[in-house]
């Protein structure tokens, strides 16, 4: 979930919250505040926990699960935020690797367990190394798997090889398309989902995808991964979240300009986004 911002550059609680009914009531059972798609490297440590109450608060008495991104560069940091997230109400808890510092596995392994530690519920491991410079390899993944909290990875490594290791090897872990454009490949070799940017977008035909490949109607799931597929290309034109946030200003509500050292998206990117949604297929019944 992108994080909006006012025009002085606060963060948007009303509009937050807006958006957080809107997530939900367009495919989205879940919602990731916080994550990098979130702008946390931004965002101070009271912005968040606030974040993490009003997105609580916007779903509550829905089936939509709240996810806090706690993971930073550093340890002691994480937990402390992670248990904040925790007593605020949140689901779940999504760390991505610590970037910038690029430990070893062995400090992997001691960092994502000491989060694990301090949370009351569910961690997410995130493993994306063109953004962290650090792999989480496959042995790692087995050995944080033995951790009773530690429940999924979200896997944006972009490598299906990787993926179909991931889960042969680590069963244990449930493994969501960390990728847009992966999430069809990523499920045909047994991912279960997808933690989305383009769903902010096309959140009905994202649902409809996944449910189609969960339920082995890959012939339909292909057809909306093939429409879907400009928008994905499209979101990525720059630097996420600078595309996606352009175009829900653009087609949804004002949700604000990115912080720097984020710049607003060009005009070009949004025409781009504009022309792909045009071309998604309907969903069924829809």
């Amino acid at each position: 979930m992108i994080t909006p911002f006012t025009e002085t550059g606060e963060v948007d609680h009303e509009r937050a919250w807006r958006l957080a009914r809107y997530l939900s009531d367009h495919g989205s059972d879940g919602l990731v505040v916080t994550g990098t798609t979130g702008e946390s490297p931004t965002l101070c440590t009271e912005e968040k926990l606030a974040l993490y109450r009003t997105v609580v608060e916007a779903v509550e008495n829905r089936d939509t699960k709240v996810v806090a991104g706690t993971g930073t560069y550093d340890t002691a940091e994480s937990v402390e935020l992670t248990k904040k997230a925790v007593e605020a109400g949140v689901d779940g808890i999504m760390a991505v690797t610590p970037y910038y510092s690029k430990p070893g596995q062995e400090g992997l392994v001691r960092h994502f367990e000491a989060i694990a530690d301090a949370s009351e519920v569910p961690v997410i491991i995130y493993n994306i190394p063109g953004r962290t410079g650090r792999l989480i390899e496959v042995g790692t993944l087995q050995r944080l798997a033995r951790h009773p909290r530690i429940v999924a990875t979200k896997d944006a490594v972009m490598d299906i090889d990787f993926t179909s290791q991931t889960v042969a090897q680590v069963p244990e872990l449930a493994v969501y398309s960390g990728q847009d454009s992966y999430t069809l490949a990523m499920m045909a070799v047994g991912a279960v989902g997808v933690i989305s940017v383009v769903s902010h977008l096309a959140g009905d035909q994202v649902a409809e995808m996944v449910n189609a490949a969960a339920s082995g109607d890959y012939t339909r799931a292909r057809e909306l991964h093939l429409s879907l597929l400009p928008l994905c290309e499209a979101c990525f034109l720059e630097t996420n979240p600078q595309p996606v946030k352009a175009a829900m200003s653009a087609l949804w509500e004002p949700v604000g300009e990115p912080r720097l050292p984020l710049v607003p998206a060009s005009q070009e990117t949004v025409a781009a986004i504009e022309k792909a949604m045009a071309n998604l297929r309907p969903v069924v019944g829809g």
